[in-house]
């Protein structure tokens, strides 16, 4: 733990940084005059218990990059500062008008040293226009977070230090952050209840919910528009398709489908039915993975969910949902977190999705069908290598550094029921060496030129690719394999 207070000392760990601060407070309390002005300066600088008792719960590596963490009241606000957040932020969202009292009211919130308000901060910083005010609610959450103002980025920066430290919720949040974004979109109202779900860490996307009925999909909306029951050809007819384009591969029952990426990546989610199972297919482009959700064995008297996308992220991976429930789903883990799904405990089981090109997919699998090129807008980016070069162009707080953010992975639930990663590069040169890489359980096999994971006994275990960055912070602490021993 020492590289908790490596930020102040380079020789201290965290026990004896407590000893030495609590020693020099000692010493202040017997100084007076300049001296004792001095050394009350400095210590301010230096972390306080709560702090480094904070700290201590953190990974080495999160206060390494982010440093320490403020100290965190509890408790309800006074009712000044209760006043000050509803003046400043809530009403703020719903009447967008800033005004001297509202500068005035947000100077209380500063002042507060509640480093929970930050989170209502970053909320309204996400939806704000006008430049000024969120210069000054930036500067406000900083001063709360006691880090410097950050001069750009100022949104992500913020609520990256927030998620890292994991800063807990103030007082009422929900109630305050549905004021916030269901001010700008009504159609949220329904999506955002309590339930299984950290609130804290869903944002806006910059895009609107997807809320049209199923099958009802060639309206035109204003969203990311999600496809039921799209058309496909076969392989033989798709000749707008090149040999290195990117597609998902999906098998159900002997029945095969291939999903172009320049289709899922402006289409972002599928409802279809393949091999006599109906399926959910969502794709983030931001966590590079392509997943699908068998969504035809619900309990008597639960219609199949109509998933679509909600416009939110949770940590820079999309946040989907039930058209018909309103009820809202972990994305990577197929687990409804609230609305009456939730209630039941609804979990979707995975079907694996191969993530290889069009060529190697169609050579060994002549037989299958493909989306056909109307979905599509004729895009086909890595976004790795463009508008993600520099890593998550959302906020995802800490990241895993057992790998690099973006580095691709295989990832699966072991029959145990433990996460467990692959690193598919390594993973791959293994494969078409003819070595075997099994790990409890968990047999990868070569699928079309990409990568499945099945049982002992060769069934389908519903693995999919994702970047390590993703996998890792909904998996925290998954086992990782990399090739080595």
């Amino acid at each position: 733990m020492e590289a908790n207070a490596r930020e102040y000392h380079p020789s201290l760990g965290v026990d004896s940084a407590r000893e030495g601060f609590s020693m020099a407070h000692r010493v202040l309390s017997r100084m007076t005059g300049l001296a004792a002005i001095v050394l009350a300066a400095l210590l301010t600088v230096w972390p306080s218990s709560a702090q480094a008792e904070t700290a201590s719960k953190l990974p080495d590596y999160v206060v390494k990059q982010f440093g320490v963490p403020p100290a965190v009241p509890q408790g309800d606000f006074s009712e000044e500062v209760k006043a000050a957040v509803q003046s400043a932020l809530v009403d703020t969202a719903l009447h967008a008008r800033w005004d001297q009292d509202k500068v005035a009211a947000l100077q209380i919130v500063a002042k507060s040293q509640d480093p929970r308000i930050a989170w209502t901060i970053t909320d309204l910083m996400r939806f704000s226009a006008n430049p000024n005010v969120s210069r000054q609610l930036s500067a406000a959450a900083a001063q709360l977070l006691k880090i410097d103002a950050p001069q750009t980025n100022e949104w992500g920066i913020l609520t990256d230090h927030l998620i890292a430290w994991d800063i807990p919720a103030p007082p009422d949040y929900l109630a305050a952050k549905r004021a916030i974004f269901t001010s700008l979109v009504p159609g949220w109202e329904k999506i955002f209840v309590e339930g299984d779900i950290d609130w804290r860490h869903v944002s806006w996307g910059g895009v609107l919910i997807d809320g049209r009925p199923y099958a009802e999909t060639d309206a035109l909306c204003n969203c990311i528009p999600a496809a039921d029951n799209p058309q496909v050809s076969s392989a033989e007819d798709a000749t707008w398709l090149k040999d290195d384009d990117i597609v998902f591969g999906i098998e159900v029952n002997g029945e095969y489908r291939a999903y172009p990426r320049q289709i899922m990546e402006v289409r972002e989610m599928i409802n279809d039915t393949l091999g006599g199972r109906d399926l959910g297919i969502p794709y983030c482009t931001l966590c590079g993975a392509a997943q699908a959700y068998f969504t035809d064995r619900v309990p008597d008297g639960v219609e199949r969910p109509v998933l679509r996308t909600s416009g939110l992220l949770i940590r820079s991976n999309k946040v989907m949902y039930d058209v018909r429930t309103h009820s809202v789903f972990d994305t990577f883990k197929g687990n409804a977190v609230t609305g009456p799904l939730a209630e039941i405990g609804l979990r979707l089981e995975q079907a694996s999705v191969v993530t290889t090109d069009w060529g190697t997919w169609r050579k060994q699998h002549p037989e299958t069908t493909v989306l056909v090129e109307a979905l599509a807008l004729g895009r086909n980016f890595d976004f790795r290598n463009g508008r993600d070069a520099d890593g998550p162009i959302f906020p995802v707080g800490n990241v895993d550094p057992r790998l690099s953010v973006h580095e691709d992975i295989i990832g699966v639930i072991t029959p145990s029921g433990k996460p467990i990663a692959f690193q598919r590069s390594k993973a791959l040169v293994a494969l078409k060496a003819g070595n075997e890489i099994a790990v409890e359980g968990v047999k990868l096999e070569l699928d079309a030129g990409g990568i499945k994971a099945v049982g002992t006994d060769g069934a389908d275990l519903g693995s999919h690719q994702a970047f390590w960055f993703a996998w890792s912070q909904f998996y925290p602490g998954t086992q990782l394999w990399t090739g080595e021993g």
